[in-house]
């Protein structure tokens, strides 16, 4: 890569130890420093961590070393065994925490005050420690001690109600793949390292990160989570796409030989790729040029103040399904990057495994096994060549690990603790000398990221969710846009009062919550002067133009990098800077079909209905705030910038790991089957009574439920009246499922979701009403969190704005104003950040480049 200098190969982390004290629920974070370099030490009990025993397994031998999902997010890590149960077990455990710098725990809040291991207990321990509690619904609340899964979580967070077909229950996005966990812990890694930089450059000191996955879970509701404080229309789900005021919009159709995802969307932001479709459906004799020219950029807003009829909508629909049926996905992929086309493939896992750009970009990792699993018992997989999905993103100084296998139960523990023997707790957390001891009081409290300074060019929504991130925790952002390239998040709804105005977008306050905007048209040379003069500006540049565009005007990486050494830049797009379809333009839609996500959600007799939306648009900024910091601590160290190429594709497939790891190892495709589970039973999302909050009177209402150990079943086979079914093991239920759902939908059907569900806890039954966003506005868990705030904004007065999805003790984020109107901040950052004069600012004005 042009600009590259010194690398550093042992990884940004290199210097920090982590104590990895999570299970499935949370491995994933550490998962995240091990590939930046960090030592991970995780420690499981006596009988190994429960992500051991959960399937598929390598070769279909079911054994604690050959499960692919702890083979998928414990690579890079060393396995310590200590018995917590035991005071020895809690002794030797502080010894290691007294010497770490960061832990990572998924502990049931109170389980470790109960072992001794605290949060109080640790800080004392280590007052630089950095405490990571990652829990389904936060550390404290009304519902932090809930009877949880997978399922119950996701009906919990929005995301739920509006995934799946309208005619059946809800769906979880993931399939039998879990995610609201995942998505915590990959927030949490991230979060680790904004409380990192805070001691590292200001205060000395560690604090708690307190992640819940409810809230995580909640961004992959595109902000519908906000409908209700915005006083617009509910969202609800259609397969393959999301209904709105009425109108069922559609994102994925059938072709020739399986489905695409086509971003069929109207508004400045869409019309001129809507435009190229209609194009080519005409050339090929589908439509007529008055349906071909009709007027894209108000299209939505036709639709709905009625000039434009519904069933016209419905027809030209039908027009595009009668075209795609006429294409393969691989004909649908080509006229994606040659005829400027929002479309890409619904790829099944063995279409991603065998992909032509993941294969260019060298994304795969081929690990040796072969000490592990013999010859003889591997099956139909080489040991010597297990292929794992590589690095999240490329570094240009700092590239990540390349990791090794994931290690033996307590492969490590004598080797680990050795090094305890010899160095007792004298291992002290990595803190410069300079900020050992905090001189000025103000600092211990200061936001974390207060003077990082951020030139922020993101686009939609995966970039500026990101960014916003940042922004909660005190960095300055300014966010560039432009009248005449209108972010196509400005179109989105939900608008205040269903209004469709391009200031009046909850969405897109929503993302863009605390940074200043400034109105410029980069299209003009001369605008470009004053990008130069933000560039020198900034410490970190943000931007997820197409590859092209930025060397284009002359600022692209290696120009950046001669003129300013120290700056830290980060490109975000759906597939990467290079390979073969570096230049597919498009939205978190096309990267989610791409990568496989589309494909395991949805019902077996049906077509796959996907996640709602733009689910990698939603999982991938966490990776992005994870790199973004990572290459400022560089900087920290060395002085030196580095340049971050981040595949939105690429980072989001870590989250598909055991799915990907059972294609390349077994042989399979992961396939959909509704809402049930892999390894607990009875599971599913049955219909019960009206019973909202006050006004909420829509019929949409389900509750999930979910067993997942044999005394769930009991207990709820017991409220059911149903004790004759009580002592059924989980693989009777497995192969009785059908049956019970038709139990279990019985009793639900006609009684109130909400005493249901009290009832069902109080059982210790995992369940959870699915919440659209009138539940979950009245949510006590997320009342109590705080995760709903009203703001100011320079259009509506005040807006309602989603929190920071995590709490740091110390320094919590400060969320205060909305997402910037159009060019708000223009005058502000000319004169106070720029400086210039008035006539500069005029010269500016009269060439219509503040616009």
């Amino acid at each position: 890569m042009s600009g590259e200098t010194n690398t550093d190969v042992d990884g940004v982390l290199a210097d920090y130890r982590i104590i990895d004290f999570t299970d499935e629920r949370g491995h994933l974070a550490g998962a995240i420093w091990a590939q930046m370099g960090a030592d991970v030490i995780a420690v499981e009990p006596p009988e190994g961590s429960p992500a051991r025993r959960l399937g598929p397994f390598a070769g279909d031998v079911e054994d604690p070393e050959r499960s692919l999902h702890h083979w998928s997010y414990n690579r890079g890590k060393r396995s310590v065994v200590l018995d917590l149960s035991t005071p020895e077990g809690v002794e030797r455990a502080k010894a290691l925490i007294a010497g770490a710098d960061v832990v990572f725990e998924s502990f049931e809040p109170g389980q470790a005050e109960a072992m001794g291991l605290g949060r109080d207990v640790l800080a004392d321990l280590n007052p630089a420690l950095i405490h990571v509690s990652i829990t389904a619904f936060g550390s404290d609340g009304p519902k932090a001690n809930w009877a949880v899964s997978d399922l119950a979580l996701q009906a919990s967070a929005v995301n739920m109600a509006i995934t799946g077909d309208k005619d059946r229950s809800p769906l979880r996005a993931g399939g039998t793949l879990p995610q609201a966990m995942h998505n915590a812990a990959s927030e949490g890694a991230g979060a680790a390292l904004i409380a990192l930089w805070d001691r590292q450059t200001r205060s000395g000191l560690g604090q708690h990160v307190d992640m819940s996955a409810q809230q995580s879970m909640s961004q992959a509701s595109m902000s519908s989570t906000l409908n209700t404080s915005l006083n617009a229309t509910m969202t609800k789900r259609i397969a393959g796409g999301a209904s709105l005021q009425g109108i069922d919009i559609q994102l994925m159709w059938p072709c020739a030989d399986g489905h695409a995802s086509v971003t069929f969307l109207f508004g400045p932001g869409f019309s001129a790729f809507t435009q190229n479709l209609m194009e080519w459906v005409r050339e090929e004799g589908f439509c007529d040029e008055a349906t071909r020219d009709k007027n894209w950029t108000e299209y939505a807003m036709m639709l709905l103040d009625g000039r434009e009829p519904v069933s016209e909508y419905e027809r030209i629909k039908q027009v595009l399904t009668d075209f795609f049926a006429t294409k393969t996905k691989a004909e649908l992929l080509d006229a994606a990057m040659t005829r400027r086309v929002l479309i890409t493939p619904v790829w099944t896992t063995g279409e991603v495994c065998d992909s032509e750009q993941l294969a260019f970009r060298q994304y795969w990792e081929d690990v040796d096994h072969s000490d592990v699993v013999s010859d003889a018992r591997a099956g139909s997989f080489d040991p010597a060549a297990v292929r794992y999905p590589g690095a999240f993103a490329k570094f240009s100084e700092t590239p990540l690990a390349s990791l090794g296998r994931p290690p033996r139960l307590g492969e490590h523990t004598d080797e680990v603790l050795a090094e305890l023997d010899a160095v007792g707790a004298a291992r002290t957390p990595t803190v410069p000398v300079s900020v050992r001891e905090v001189a000025d009081a103000a600092s211990i409290t200061a936001p974390p990221l207060e003077g990082v300074k951020i030139l922020d060019f993101m686009w939609a929504m995966a970039g500026p969710a990101a960014s916003r991130v940042l922004a909660d925790y005190g960095a300055e952002i300014i966010r560039v846009e432009s009248a005449n390239k209108l972010d196509a998040v400005r179109s989105i709804q939900p608008f205040h009062n269903d209004v469709g105005d391009p200031d009046g977008s909850g969405l897109f306050s929503n993302l863009n919550a605390g940074k200043r905007g400034l109105a410029l048209d980069m299209s003009k040379s001369e605008a470009l002067e004053v990008i130069w003069d933000l560039i020198d500006w900034a410490d970190v540049i943000l931007e997820s133009f197409s590859p092209k565009a930025m060397a284009g005007w002359g600022m692209g990486w290696s120009q950046i990098h001669q003129r300013r050494p120290d700056v830290v830049m980060a490109s975000s797009c759906l597939m990467g800077q290079t390979g073969p379809l570096a230049m597919l333009a498009g939205f978190g839609t096309m990267a989610a079909a791409i990568s496989g996500f589309f494909y395991p959600v949805g019902w077996p007799d049906r077509a796959p209905a996907g996640p709602f939306a733009a689910y990698t648009d939603y999982t991938s900024p966490r990776w992005l705030v994870a790199a973004v910091m990572g290459a400022l601590e560089h900087k920290r160290q060395t002085g030196r910038g580095q340049y971050v190429d981040m595949s939105q594709a690429e980072a989001a497939l870590h989250l598909m790991a055991p799915a990907l790891l059972e294609r390349t190892t077994n042989g399979r495709i992961w396939e959909s089957a509704g809402n049930r589970d892999l390894v607990f039973a009875p599971q599913g999302v049955y219909r019960s009574a009206v019973g909202g909050p006050p006004g909420d009177d829509h019929d949409d209402n389900w509750i999930a439920i979910s067993c997942v150990n044999d005394g769930q079943w009991a207990a709820l086979a017991g409220l059911m009246g149903r004790s004759d079914l009580a002592s059924l093991n989980a693989a009777e239920r497995h192969a009785r499922h059908d049956e019970l759902d038709e139990i279990i939908s019985a009793w639900t059907r006609g009684r109130d979701g909400y005493e249901l569900m009290a009832e069902l806890q109080a059982a210790g039954v995992a369940a959870h009403i699915v919440q659209n966003s009138p539940e979950f506005t009245v949510d006590p868990q997320i009342v109590h969190r705080r995760h709903l705030v009203e703001v100011g904004h320079g259009k509506q007065g005040t807006t309602t704005v989603e929190n920071s999805r995590f709490v740091l003790s110390r320094t919590p984020a400060s969320v205060t104003y909305g997402g910037p109107t159009l060019g708000e901040h223009t005058f502000e950052v000319l004169t106070e950040t720029l400086a210039y004069d008035g006539d500069r600012i005029a010269e500016l004005a009269i060439a219509e480049l503040l616009e």
